[in-house]
């Protein structure tokens, strides 16, 4: 379904304007709907309302004046690597940091634009020839949070479950939102070890492990 697919990114990619851990911020598609749902992400992007969270706007300010002018600075960067095609720029509005949902496209997976962790509002879209190559490009990269897959093949799927190496995976649907006490979440490699929070592995945390040899 690429409509949900379009709007389960955009809702993953925005909510809270980028800033959790668990944002998307890659989405990579398969040539074959490539420019479908591309033109998808940026129709509904480009709907997003700005402004005070408290007026039921989608996207809010950021954090602060230092994380603004970070965010901006990436996007910057990111001109240079790929296309830009929507937002892109900071957004005059009283009372916070806002700036406009961004999203680039025909984004190299091994830029920095890829790889670096920018904390918000900004999505690299991704273009893989097949599955095989989409796996490959969601597994090139030094963090391992959450992940999604949108896909009605059951075989695809079983093979994401398998081979697509990241901490909490979802399957058509959003990848943030982890219900707290429900679903341990934890990713792994440079986005932890994978101890989940919520999960009978945290219990751990509060412990002091020890091992014990005793000759007999």
């Amino acid at each position: 379904n690429l409509d949900a697919a379009a709007l389960d990114a955009v809702a993953s990619s925005y909510g809270f304007q980028g800033q959790k851990c668990s944002a998307c911020s890659r989405l990579i598609v398969v040539d074959e709907v490539y420019d479908t749902v591309l033109a998808r992400v940026v129709a509904h992007v480009e709907e997003l309302p700005v402004g005070d969270p408290r007026d039921n706007h989608a996207l809010g300010p950021v954090i602060s004046a230092a994380q603004y002018k970070t965010i901006l600075h990436e996007i910057d960067l990111g001109r240079s690597e790929a296309d830009l095609v929507a937002g892109g720029a900071g957004i005059e509005l009283d009372g916070g940091y806002y700036i406009a949902p961004t999203v680039f496209a025909d984004v190299d997976p091994q830029t920095r634009l890829a790889q670096h962790e920018i904390f918000g509002p900004v999505l690299s879209v991704i273009r893989a020839r097949d599955f095989d190559h989409a796996l490959e490009i969601a597994n090139g990269t030094e963090f391992g949070l959450t992940g999604g897959l949108h896909s009605s093949d059951p075989d695809r799927i079983e093979r994401a479950k398998r081979e697509f190496h990241v901490g909490n995976l979802y399957i058509n649907r959003k990848i943030t939102g982890a219900l707290v006490g429900i679903q341990p979440f934890g990713g792994f490699n440079m986005s932890g070890s994978n101890a989940k929070a919520g999960g009978p592995d945290y219990l751990r945390l509060f412990m002091e492990m020890k091992t014990v040899a005793q000759r007999l």
